[in-house]
């Protein structure tokens, strides 16, 4: 019989193979391959298995339902066209359909396709059906098929091939197997999805497929960008193939040590996230980026590939794991830190840039942190002082995303508040303020103020009414006035005022024409450079006002919980 079977597959296969449409064709053709990295987005989640089901049913439901519809809708007229009756006798050792049971089985098989409906109810009213189904399709099929082309074109030329053949014996059992109550082309074309799956699990990939599928990945994985923290232990994280190095020696850069399997960053806090940045490109960036304390460059060979973001260990975030190409090589590996020295997760951030690359000497593009030269025995370098670091504290408070502060000399509260358009006489519970806030359609503005002795402190959750420059006239006009504001969106304006006259208000990045008259109030602070830009700003105001804002000052204006409602 198996040759008798064999001649007829050879004849009915081909038909069927030219009408499977490429989507599944592939989806099968990779059910032995290693893994890939970009599913078919055509194809939908897998189904759960029922209680009862063979191997079979379980493949077929692990495809999910679109492979089984677009492979009914392409071979259904061709299935109950076919003449089935050509082929050999493959069922008359099964037993007979069981008493009293035809009508028992027409519903109960949920929000599923056709064909694995077909498929299940059959295997409940012909018991045995479904494994002659999956025994004679491994007798007949194919050893392996030799094709060329990329790796979608194989996997699919290599599901389709065998998908043929299992379609072919599924046609002739289900021909001689089915009762009228079971949809027959839907009933062939299910177990023959679930016969092809086993089948091809177990089938060698053509020998042309491996290098396809690296062709593949090479073309898919580059370039590849993410961003997330590391998790650092011990001073210390790397990117790793597997264990983390047990040894590492920073004595030569200052940031980073190669080791055996990955590379170790010298971090300035002990333990903590910090954020990250990691970049796999297919060649080295176009320039150096200035805004780094610490740049380092050193060359790595990979084992394997598909190195992660650890700490010693082995903590990390998902997103961070198996980043590298999944292919061993020489690469080249920039890292950049900044806030090493600060000994502060939050301002503490690291970039790294990783691409194929000859091995090179290490090359340090940047040196100017402290830890950096204190690791390489260097001496300490002479550092400006950066006063903007007073103004970290923002980063902490419920300011941290948008806001605006502003200083008032030469005025009482109630004067500042009646510059900003608020009515003194009618305080509102901050609470009740931010409720207003978050539930009307329409947002309102609303200020808080605090008599700081010589100054008056006005502080805006979210709200930009200190940036106004008629505000800042009338705020100013027996005094000064300075604002800072900021948003979520990274905008920001710095503005002073003087005697009821705008001196200046920009959005400052280093270049901006101020009038002589700040040059004092500036000295100092690079708004070009990036890091720390509220604090510079609120520095600023604190210098042309003689007062700035504190966190003590802050906890006074929450405690009070008092804000007043701007008329605008």
């Amino acid at each position: 019989m198996p040759g008798d079977l064999r001649d007829f597959v050879a004849t009915a296969a081909p038909i069927f193979q030219r009408l499977i449409p490429a989507t599944p064709a592939r989806l099968l053709g990779r059910a032995a391959a290693p893994e890939h990295l970009t599913p078919d987005p055509a194809l939908d989640p897998p189904r759960p298995s029922e209680p009862g089901d063979n191997a079979c049913l379980v493949a077929l439901r692990s495809a999910g339902n679109l492979p089984a519809e677009r492979l009914l809708g392409a071979l259904e007229l061709a299935v109950d066209g076919f003449d089935w009756s050509a082929a050999p006798d493959l069922t008359g050792d099964l037993p007979g359909l069981p008493p009293n049971m035809l009508y028992g089985m027409v519903s109960g098989f949920g929000q599923q396709s056709e064909a694995v409906s077909a498929a299940a109810m059959l295997d409940r009213i012909r018991p045995g059906v479904v494994d002659r189904v999956v025994a004679l399709s491994r007798e007949v099929a194919p050893a392996g098929i030799e094709v060329t082309g990329d790796e979608p074109a194989i996997a699919a030329a290599h599901g389709a091939a065998h998908l043929a053949v299992t379609v072919a014996v599924a046609g002739a059992v289900v021909a001689q197997t089915a009762p009228p109550l079971v949809d027959r082309a839907a009933a062939t074309v299910g177990l023959a999805l679930g016969a092809a799956i086993l089948l091809l699990r177990d089938t060698p990939m053509p020998s042309g497929y491996a290098s396809a599928l690296l062709d593949r990945i090479r073309a898919e994985y580059l370039p590849r960008t993410i961003y997330g923290t590391a998790t650092v232990s011990g001073h210390r994280f790397g990117l790793v193939e597997h264990d983390f190095p047990d040894a590492a020696d920073f004595s030569g850069n200052g940031l980073v040590a190669v080791a055996d399997g990955g590379v170790v960053i010298r971090t300035g806090i002990a333990d903590g996230q910090v954020e990250l940045f990691l970049e796999v490109r297919s060649g080295a960036p176009e320039e150096i980026e200035p805004d780094w304390d610490e740049i380092v460059e050193v060359s790595w060979h990979a084992a394997e590939g598909r190195a992660s973001i650890v700490s010693p260990d082995g903590r990390g975030l998902d997103r961070m794991r198996r980043q590298t190409p999944p292919w061993p090589g020489d690469y080249r590996i920039r890292v950049h830190a900044r806030g090493r020295d600060d000994l502060d997760a939050a301002h503490e951030r690291y970039r790294i840039v990783v691409w194929s690359a000859e091995p090179a000497a290490v090359d340090v593009h940047k040196r100017v942190d402290l830890l950096g030269h204190r690791l390489r025995g260097e001496p300490a370098p002479e550092r400006p002082p950066r006063p903007e670091l007073a103004y970290r504290w923002i980063g902490r408070s419920v300011l941290t995303v948008a806001a605006t502060v502003t200083v008032v000399t030469g005025a009482t509260v109630e004067q500042a508040l009646r510059a900003f358009g608020a009515d003194p006489d009618r305080p509102e519970r901050i609470d009740d303020l931010r409720r207003g806030v978050m539930s009307q359609k329409r947002s309102h503005q609303w200020v808080s103020a605090l008599d700081a002795g010589g100054a008056v402190l006005l502080v805006e959750e979210n709200g930009y009414r200190g940036a106004n420059a008629g505000v800042l006239r009338a705020a100013s006009a027996n005094g000064r006035a300075a604002s800072w504001f900021w948003n979520v969106n990274a905008v920001t304006r710095l503005s002073f005022a003087e005697g009821g006259e705008l001196l200046a208000a920009h959005e400052p990045f280093g270049d901006e024409d101020w009038p002589p008259e700040l040059a004092p109030v500036l000295a100092g602070l690079d708004f070009a450079a990036s890091g720390d830009r509220d604090g510079k700003g609120l520095v600023a105001v604190e210098r042309f006002t003689g007062r700035g804002l504190t966190e003590d000052d802050l906890a006074r204006i929450e405690k009070a919980g008092v804000g007043y409602r701007i008329d605008l």
